[in-house]
């Protein structure tokens, strides 16, 4: 059975278990009501629970969880975990301690002794008869409940809406069991008082059913109950000792060599995934999910071997196609090299889920066509030496703000204010036609901000603020670029070049925007309107050519920045500068 389909059966055997647990608690709840109200709700949830379906399904889940988990255990190349995952498997451990002598007394009984356990048996018999089990039951519903949460969290939390709805759900996970503990105490309590009078205390227990059959039923429990902690034991031991012969035998087989930046190797048997090869080599290796092939942040590139790794699946390949990955870069949890292969991993190994959805692979690194546009404010030097630091930071806030504004309801990529200029991407998430209609629009939006902000400051200003905008597309190298938190999103090469030199020449020709003739062909836009000359751009060989646009306002007036019926650009005659 491979992998795949055993992480399904667990997770869906799991569920199952999950939601039997949880209407089990919602029934212990009533308790805070009465005795009464807890076996009203008892009926209910034996008529869905207590009948043969219902009965297979929940115990063949059970079965399967445990087997699943226990294979799982065992194909593990090593036993170095996330403390989460960690943590669930102690707390699994303590299950077959804590749990059995619950379902013996109450399931086994009623099945092989005729017992009626109801909510009186159970809780007079931990009430009155055996208060030292008491602790054994609380620490059972916290051991079971916390297993299942971790479980879920792990499955639940890649998913684009867990991060909204986590308060929510922790909220819920703490309420539930701490109701169904309060109701259990305090009916026990109840039970515990009227357990004083001995009639009424006879009465019960003859409710209970078990006639001549108690001192039986107590022997079965806790015989069975032995068998199964030991059983536990030597199973457990069984695997451990497993995995350490089978780790010595693959010493003295075939060895693979798994090779990673800074010189480190690490030789390791062959159907090792790189991500357990990392592990048992104590290199550090970012893997969200846990190494279930989910996440995409183990993912590597394939710097030497490539063409000797097998075919990846066809789980991996949807993972690898979310995040865009080429065809260079594989998952590390799920490649199993059969041959030596040198890797480089992509992603920090401390990353985590800080937002609702992993970022793309693009951002380390990759060529893409986008749109770029550079900003800057004219004369401000002039206006900030005449005002108090207050002011000028008031000022470069509010022209700040509105230029982050525009951008941002264009589609745009905000990349970093320069001083008092501003860098833009555009079509970094989409393509290069997308982003330069979205520039376009942009450059509209800071013309709308800076007229809008010029009228605030109107008594302050003895002339208005103006600006000069260059946009230009082209490829450029997208990515996540910098050191610690002044890593950002940006991009470099010869269009970004451009972009910012186009923004310098709104000065020599007195216009506020210089847009390159390619944006508006790719945008679609119709801009013969406005003049068009060819300039030559230091360092690129040839003219180019661009439209002067006197007010960038105009770029959004109808028919701007829309395609034209013929999606064709109309430009004048070309002149020399």
């Amino acid at each position: 059975m491979g992998q795949g389909w055993t992480r399904k059966i667990r997770l869906i055997s799991g569920l199952i278990v999950f939601v039997f647990v949880t209407t089990h608690f919602l029934n212990h709840s009533l308790g805070n009501i009465s005795l009464a109200a807890m076996e009203a709700g008892r009926d209910i949830f034996l008529a869905v629970w207590r009948n043969w379906p219902a009965t297979i399904l929940l115990y063949g889940a059970m079965l399967a969880h445990v087997l699943m988990s226990l294979l799982a255990i065992w194909r593990r190349r090593t036993l170095r975990m996330s403390w989460a995952e960690g943590f669930q498997v102690v707390l699994a451990l303590a299950i077959p301690i804590l749990l059995p002598g619950h379902i013996l007394a109450t399931r086994g009984g009623h099945e092989f002794f005729g017992a009626n356990d109801s909510y009186l048996y159970e809780i007079l018999s931990i009430w009155v008869f055996l208060p030292e089990n008491a602790w054994i039951m609380g620490a059972a519903v916290i051991v079971v409940w916390s297993h299942g949460c971790i479980g879920l969290h792990l499955w639940l939390r890649l998913r684009s809406w867990y991060g909204k709805a986590r308060p929510w759900l922790l909220a819920a996970a703490i309420l539930l069991p701490s109701l169904a503990l309060s109701g259990f105490m305090g009916v026990g309590k109840q039970i515990a008082l009227w357990a004083q009078d001995e009639e009424w205390k006879r009465e019960a227990i003859a409710s209970f059913k078990l006639g001549d059959s108690a001192s039986r039923l107590v022997d079965f429990v806790y015989g069975t109950m032995d068998y199964i902690v030991l059983g536990t034991a030597i199973v457990v031991a069984g695997i451990l000792a497993g995995r350490w012969a089978r780790s010595l035998w693959a010493k003295r087989g075939a060895r693979v060599t798994i090779s990673y930046p800074g010189g480190r190797d690490t030789a390791v048997e062959p159907g090792v995934s790189v991500l357990e090869a990392s592990r048992l080599a104590g290199i550090a290796h970012a893997s969200v999910c846990g190494g279930r092939g989910r996440c995409s942040t183990c993912r590597v590139r394939i710097a030497d071997g490539l063409s000797d790794l097998p075919a990846a699946s066809g789980d991996e390949l949807k993972v690898l196609a979310r995040v865009g990955a080429p065809e260079s870069v594989r998952l590390a949890c799920q490649l199993r090299p059969t041959a030596n292969v040198s890797v480089v991993p992509l992603l920090p190994a401390n990353v985590n889920m800080q937002s609702d959805e992993l970022r793309p692979n693009y951002l380390q690194g990759s060529e893409r066509e986008i749109a770029v546009l550079f900003a800057d404010l004219r004369s401000f030097t002039e206006f900030s030496e005449s005002k108090l630091p207050y002011d000028v930071v008031f000022a470069l806030n509010q022209y700040f703000r509105g230029m982050g504004q525009a951008v941002e309801e264009a589609g745009g990529h905000l990349d970093k204010f320069i001083g008092d200029g501003v860098m833009a991407l555009f079509g970094v998430r989409g393509n290069m036609e997308q982003g330069c209609r979205q520039a376009l629009a942009a450059a509209a939006g800071m013309a709308a901000a800076l007229d809008h902000l010029n009228h605030q400051l109107r008594h302050d200003l003895d002339k208005p603020l103006r600006m000069g905008i260059g946009i230009h597309a082209g490829a450029a190298i997208v990515g996540e670029m910098g050191y610690g938190a002044a890593t950002t999103i940006t991009a470099i090469g010869d269009t970004v070049n451009i972009a910012s030199r186009l923004e310098t020449m709104t000065k020599e020709f007195s216009v506020q925007a210089v847009i390159s003739a390619l944006v508006a062909e790719r945008a679609g836009a119709d801009l013969s309107a406005f003049e068009i000359r060819q300039v030559a751009i230091r360092g690129r060989t040839g003219a180019m050519d661009v439209h002067l646009v006197p007010d960038a306002l105009a770029l959004g007036a109808p028919g701007a920045n829309q395609p034209p019926r013929r999606q064709r650009v109309r430009v004048k005659a070309p002149t020399t500068s």
